[in-house]
């Protein structure tokens, strides 16, 4: 997943995504390291607040394709 380089994007802390998304900052840590997988639902929230398609924040798309 593209978590990291769009968080980084977005300039902020791994803990502050966690916050803004009600996950455990644990969690979100486990996402951007490849070591947990979302769920479907929480697939959604991270495309929605990355603003990005769920195709792009998996790795299956080379563009971003922000959503309007």
């Amino acid at each position: 997943m593209r978590l990291k380089e769009l968080r980084k994007a977005k300039g902020i802390q791994q803990q502050e995504a966690a916050k803004e998304l009600n996950i455990p900052g644990s969690t979100y840590a486990g996402y951007e390291r490849n070591e947990r997988e979302p769920r479907i639902d929480v697939l959604i929230k991270l495309a929605d607040y990355f603003d990005v398609s769920v195709d792009y924040l998996i790795g299956h798309e080379k563009t971003p394709n922000h959503r309007k």
